[in-house]
């Protein structure tokens, strides 16, 4: 099979990238696949028809009573023909739509003899998707059957689906072949109708609650909001350098100062770091800003968002991950950084309040403390080490070095802690919250020591941001602001141990070549 192209774009190709159906790049099954595709179209079979009748959902199909014989309802359905058996003059098959699997039986004396024999027989395939018109019975074994009356072909396969045993088991190829994945993988797809229901649930909570969902720019000519790097692009007509958002945070705070007193966006984030088993460099966030609020109000908020998920989703307020019960029952505990780190490491950061001291203590105690870091990222390191890890039930922990939290209001009474937190569960942080700085000379005075640390060499320090200053000097009234990363969220609620099992498809290291499905 040469297909339809031309010479002068052949000769523009790699050798690598003419005809992926070259007999000789394919292995015995995808040869004989294409001749059966050859096969088909000389008997006058449309391989790839552009519609068939399809009446019921093989889900809603599971849920109907055969009538009594002689009244029997005329079905039609469709769906990939996941296994078969050959008995005779007789066939039974298993069909698969997405929503269900469904036995079928295809009979000779029903279906017609040349048919069942020179097509059925033997130019079907496993993994070939067909539309089935029928009877529904049910065999002598209780099962559930769509005696056919006709059968057609709805797609070709022309790569053969993985073994029926050992699946697709390998995780790279997985990943990379997520639409074979799912073909063969219930439960992988059952991973994201579960995050399709944790959207929805939210959304429902946050706009029954009075929140508006909005859009906010993707394409930004200066980033912040968190501390990362960009992913930087071009605009070739604007001659502009912009760059992919890495959090929604300064656009939505401008929505607040524009008059809408509660706000959130789902959608995606792009920092360019490293990926892990909960970092990918594009992943799902939601954020929402709620007017005359503060960030123990927050806590509250966000409370009652994820019980609500779990309420709807799961159907009580206790999940099983990775072998361990994590109970989100309310109310959820409430500590201080500063508590925290001590209980962990005997510390107390807010006696050892600079850089040294804390450094020197840490050393002490045989802990690597980097000689760059200020005191807010070693006390931050310390929480990644020493407390994040050790985290199983929810716990917010409050009160934040001011110096890694640039957006956050400053806390009463005190030099160097703000009003944020971070909810942690099962040793991964899932939300990130402040009582927001709504004062445009403090938001100000924190641009410029930002400034400061980018050039002392922090990479992932904020920008100057003059239109958010001047956005502030128009006046923003007391907010609260909370951010949720929605692929965390899918990891506990579906037990699984890496983002890329929740993502359908997942950023991985390019490679030469594709491998063979």
């Amino acid at each position: 099979y040469r297909g339809t192209l031309n010479v002068a774009s052949a000769d523009a190709l790699s050798p690598e990238s003419v005809s992926p159906f070259d007999p000789t790049r394919l292995n015995d099954q995808e040869r004989g696949r294409l001749r059966k595709l050859e096969a088909l179209r000389r008997q006058a079979i449309d391989p790839y028809p552009p519609r068939v009748a399809r009446s019921h959902a093989l889900a809603d199909v599971r849920s109907l009573v055969p009538g009594p014989d002689g009244a029997r309802e005329t079905l039609c359905i469709a769906g990939r023909l996941m296994a078969r058996r050959n008995l005779g003059k007789m066939s039974f098959g298993v069909l698969d739509d997405g929503t269900a699997s469904l036995q079928i039986m295809v009979r000779r004396e029903r279906v017609g003899a040349d048919w069942f024999r020179a097509v059925w027989r033997k130019l079907i395939d496993l993994g070939d998707f067909l539309a089935v018109q029928g009877e529904l019975i049910v065999t002598r074994t209780g099962e559930l059957t769509l005696d056919a009356q006709q059968v057609s072909l709805a797609s070709k396969s022309l790569k053969p689906l993985p073994d029926k045993w050992h699946g697709l088991q390998n995780p790279e190829r997985r990943y990379r072949q997520r639409h074979v994945d799912l073909a063969v993988n219930a439960d992988i797809r059952r991973v994201f109708r579960t995050r399709a229901q944790i959207m929805q649930s939210l959304r429902a909570y946050l706009d029954g609650a009075g929140f508006l969902e909005v859009e906010t720019p993707v394409l930004q000519p200066v980033y912040g909001g968190a501390a990362a790097l960009p992913f930087i692009t071009h605009h070739n007509q604007l001659h502009q350098d912009l760059y992919l958002r890495i959090s929604f945070e300064l656009y939505l705070k401008r929505l607040i100062v524009g008059g809408f007193d509660k706000v959130y966006e789902i959608g995606r984030d792009f920092r360019n770091e490293g990926v892990s088993f909960k970092h990918n460099p594009e992943f799902t966030q939601l954020e929402f800003y709620e007017a005359y609020a503060d960030y123990a109000q927050m806590m509250e908020r966000l409370e009652a968002l994820v019980v609500h998920i779990l309420e709807e989703v799961c159907g009580n307020t206790t999940v099983t991950y990775q072998g361990r019960t994590v109970s989100f029952a309310p109310p959820w505990e409430r500590k201080t950084l500063r508590a925290a780190i001590e209980e962990a490491t005997g510390l107390d950061i807010l006696v050892l309040d600079s850089a040294d001291a804390l450094r020197e203590a840490m050393r002490a105690q045989g802990v690597e403390a980097d000689p760059g870091h200020h005191w807010g990222k070693l006390v931050d390191s310390l929480l990644s080490r020493f407390v994040e890890p050790k985290t199983q039930n929810p716990v917010f922990l409050m009160d934040y070095p001011r110096a890694i939290s640039p957006f956050a209001k400053s806390k009463p009474g005190t030099d160097n802690l703000v009003e944020r937190f971070e909810l942690f569960v099962a040793g991964m942080e899932l939300a990130n919250a402040f009582t927001e700085i709504n004062d445009p000379q403090d938001q100000y005075q924190r641009f410029l020591g930002e400034a400061f640390r980018s050039a002392q060499g922090d990479a992932e320090a904020q920008q100057m941001d003059y239109d958010f200053i001047e956005a502030l000097s128009w006046g923003m009234p007391p907010t609260g602001g909370c951010g949720i990363g929605l692929d965390r969220l899918t990891m506990l609620l579906t037990d699984k141990n890496t983002i890329r099992e929740v993502i359908l498809f997942p950023h991985l290291r390019q490679t030469e070549g594709t491998p063979s499905a």
